[in-house]
């Protein structure tokens, strides 16, 4: 017996669509570009999968580990939501395509973040579609189009200043899945801060490797220009900085962190990876140990107290015990108040994949949770000497937590004065317990 036609109503009613994300901000971004643009041209968002028709998945392609996360949620999908429409799209659909055109559900591929092309196979109708990217090569893809209006349900926004990436880390995918670094322009950029400022308190400049921001703009551009011109032309909004390498941390870019008065976020995220020069050189990172540990003591000196983070990968392939002690040792001497850190987890398709001398993962492990808890250590010195200062934050979410400058996240015990939120507002940081609160005195100068 067949199965009963679709009353019109069915096939006139929008797409619901369910978006998740897997990987970094950048595609974070990508997905709300694609959400807007779906939405644009009629469908519906929803916050449950059990409610969706279609269900956007968009992958990261970080390691092996993160294709198979991505492969695994969408049989979930399968099992949890029988009949419901996947269309597959992000870094790890540029590598991957025809491993996610076999698996059951899938009815798109877009290879690439292209918002269009994702947003045609949201709201298409047929059983079955082959779309790629609508543009024929990944490298080509641009970084520009339609201004995003807000990130959904984040105080925080998102905005991309830049794609792809130049370097060749031996172990990192993600240059071969977004190709060579492309930038919007200046005018682009403040058009949309503008935009994303009336919804988010603070922005955040993210991409695939801002340091490179403007290389490629004729004239060329600098990551310090740019932020110097949103400060100027988007005022009242606290910009932060996304991921920067400590060495692209240039004069110019420490000038402005260093004289924003806090509307750029004392606060700087700048990959380590390792600190041990054999180790930096397998990886093909283009910093010895030496110049990393001198530029971030140089911003310390230059801007004070702040939130400074880093990525470290332990388990490298030849990593030996002198070189994770050598880690150790720059990680024990320098401020950091948080890291992230992970064993080390092969690519496909990555130099290091092949790498000779593989660490066995339970010293990789072992090795990674003596650092984190470190950090650990180091961070709750830090928020302990917070006590009793004055904080800026931005309310997050329903009110529960805030985010200072320097990147620590907050208790709110109490509202904020005004009953609004999300907004950046001034207070004064207790600890309870172990824990930091904000309190909301009726007058506080801002610093």
């Amino acid at each position: 017996m067949g199965h009963a036609p679709r009353r019109d109503s069915e096939l006139l009613r929008p797409s619901r669509v369910y978006y998740h994300t897997f990987g970094c901000k950048a595609n974070q971004y990508d997905t709300e570009r694609m959400r807007q643009e779906a939405e644009a041209r009629g469908s519906d968002t929803v916050s449950s999968w059990s409610e969706a028709d279609v269900c956007v998945v968009n992958t990261c392609t970080v390691t092996n580990q993160a294709d198979a996360d991505a492969r695994r949620f969408i049989r979930r999908l399968n099992r949890e939501v029988p009949g419901v429409r996947v269309v597959v799209a992000g870094c790890s659909a540029a590598l991957r395509a025809g491993d996610y055109r076999t698996m059951d559900g899938v009815t798109a591929v877009v290879e690439g973040q292209d918002p269009v092309a994702v947003s045609a196979a949201v709201t298409s109708r047929p059983v079955l579609l082959e779309l790629r990217s609508s543009l024929d090569r990944i490298d080509t893809e641009p970084v520009g189009g339609e201004l995003l209006r807000r990130r959904a349900g984040a105080s925080r926004g998102w905005l991309k200043v830049q794609d792809g990436c130049d370097r060749k880390c031996s172990f990192c995918a993600t240059r071969l899945a977004r190709g060579p670094a492309r930038s919007r322009s200046p005018e682009e950029v403040v058009a949309e801060a503008r935009v994303l400022s009336t919804a988010h308190p603070e922005l955040v400049v993210t991409g695939i490797h801002i340091g490179h921001y403007g290389r490629d703009l004729d004239p060329p551009w600098t990551l310090a220009r740019l932020v110097a011109l949103l400060l100027e032309r988007v005022p009242g909004v606290r910009f932060r900085l996304g991921s920067v390498e400590a060495t692209e941390v240039d004069d110019d870019l420490l000038g402005v962190l260093a004289g924003a008065g806090g509307w750029l976020a004392r606060h700087l995220h700048m990959p380590l990876q390792s600190g041990s020069d054999p180790v930096l050189r397998r990886m093909r990172r283009w910093h010895t140990r030496e110049q990393y540990r001198r530029r971030v003591l140089e911003i310390v000196d230059r801007v004070g107290d702040m939130g400074l983070g880093a990525d470290i990968i332990t388990g490298f392939p030849g990593e030996t015990d002198e070189d994770h002690a050598s880690t150790r040792a720059l990680v024990e001497e320098l401020p950091f108040t948080y890291l992230h850190v992970f064993p080390f987890s092969p690519r496909d398709g990555t130099v290091a994949a092949d790498l000779d001398h593989p660490v066995p993962q339970r010293v990789a492990g072992e090795r990674s949770r003596e650092l984190r808890d470190l950090a650990r250590a180091k961070g709750a010195a830090y928020r302990a000497g917070r006590a009793g200062q004055g904080a800026r934050v931005v309310v997050e979410g329903r009110g529960a937590t805030a985010l200072t400058g320097d990147y620590l996240r907050v208790d709110v015990p109490r509202p904020c004065p005004d009953g609004t939120s999300p907004a950046l507002r001034d207070g004064i940081l207790g600890s309870r317990r172990g824990h930091l609160y904000i309190a909301w005195p009726r007058r506080l100068p801002s610093n």
